[in-house]
């Protein structure tokens, strides 16, 4: 399977695991000490660290799933997620770099159905038989979220 292949096949897993509810699947996409970290366009491009939500390695990310599950109350609901203009670039013989567009559609219990989020993926991605998040950025175009940030976007 060629780079853009493998990592377009990264996106589309990462993405249907989070729209199908298996947010216990969800750290295995990243590395053991992978990071995953969601900030503003606005905070990116004034380089303030401040994010919105910040994982570094599995057990953190595995700690954010058993809080939404167990502790954290928030109105049920699912995304939807629409990912294209994937471009992918190697680093070197075991990394590659991915910049990809996202769009995440928001469902309600109650069928309310509303853009949610849109922005851009910038990942770095250990190359393997099922490659990796060394690091996910999510970078969200807006600054403002109309509810809690309950499930990964």
């Amino acid at each position: 399977m060629d780079l853009q292949q493998a990592v377009e096949r990264l996106h589309a897993r990462y993405a249907h695991a989070l729209d199908e509810g298996r947010l216990e699947d969800w750290p295995e996409f990243f590395t053991q000490n992978g990071r995953y970290r969601i900030t503003t366009a606005e905070n990116e491009d004034r380089g303030l660290p401040l994010p919105v939500l910040y994982a570094e390695g599995r057990p953190m990310l595995r700690d954010r799933v058993q809080s939404l599950r167990h502790a954290n109350i928030y109105e049920p609901q699912r995304y939807r997620h629409i990912v294209s203009s994937v471009l992918v670039e190697q680093l070197d013989d075991g990394h590659a770099r991915s910049v990809a567009n996202f769009l995440v559609i928001r469902i309600m219990e109650s069928g309310d159905t509303l853009l949610f989020a849109s922005g851009r993926y910038v990942d770095r991605i250990v190359l393997s038989e099922e490659p990796q998040y060394e690091e996910r950025v999510v970078i969200c175009d807006s600054r403002r979220f109309d509810t809690l940030l309950a499930i990964p976007l």
